[in-house]
């Protein structure tokens, strides 16, 4: 089996990238987690110059960020999104990192590889607590959360759907 590698959103990785939006979408998904709002962007340029704003000078109220493919073999299989920091909102419900697994790929342990690499990137930007939640009707994505070392600090509701805060030590 191949390794699976976190790298940042390229031109290289295009086509992958926009066959994975197609994937999310057909399977009814309206938005991908961790991705940036990849549902958004038929072009691809246009998507990148976004990731690109919020790397080097996001809006005001939004946090700097970047957004990684977990790639297999030249294959997209995940998107995963880390936020350098927090704000309010971040904080109460969005947390440092999101993810999701291409949907012909879940159930491989791929969220759970890509969300320990990712801790490895918040080690490397300084952060020492990390915030990671999922929908509370998400089982997946609280037993990937509890793999890489979560523990609960509570729900929460956003828009009426109960959420589940986790606090990671990277």
């Amino acid at each position: 089996m191949s390794k699976l590698f976190l790298v940042p959103v390229s031109e290289e990785y295009k086509e992958e990238i926009l066959s994975y939006r197609r994937e999310c979408l057909e399977n009814g998904e309206a938005h991908i987690e961790g991705a940036g709002g990849l549902e958004d962007f038929e072009v691809f340029e246009n998507y990148e110059k976004q990731l690109r704003l919020y790397r080097e000078n996001p809006p005001s109220g939004r946090v700097k960020g970047t957004q990684f493919c977990g790639v297999i073999g030249g294959r997209v299989v995940g998107m995963l999104n880390l936020r350098h920091e927090l704000n309010d909102y971040l904080l109460s419900f969005g947390g440092h990192i999101g993810y999701s697994v291409r949907p012909s790929e879940r159930g491989h342990g791929y969220a759970t590889e890509m969300l320990t690499l990712a801790l490895d990137e918040c080690r490397k930007l300084g952060i020492l607590r990390v915030l990671v939640t999922c929908n509370d009707d998400n089982a997946a994505s609280a037993r990937t959360i509890l793999k890489c070392g979560g523990v609960m600090e509570n729900k929460v509701s956003c828009d009426s759907v109960p959420m589940r805060r986790y606090w990671i030590i990277p």
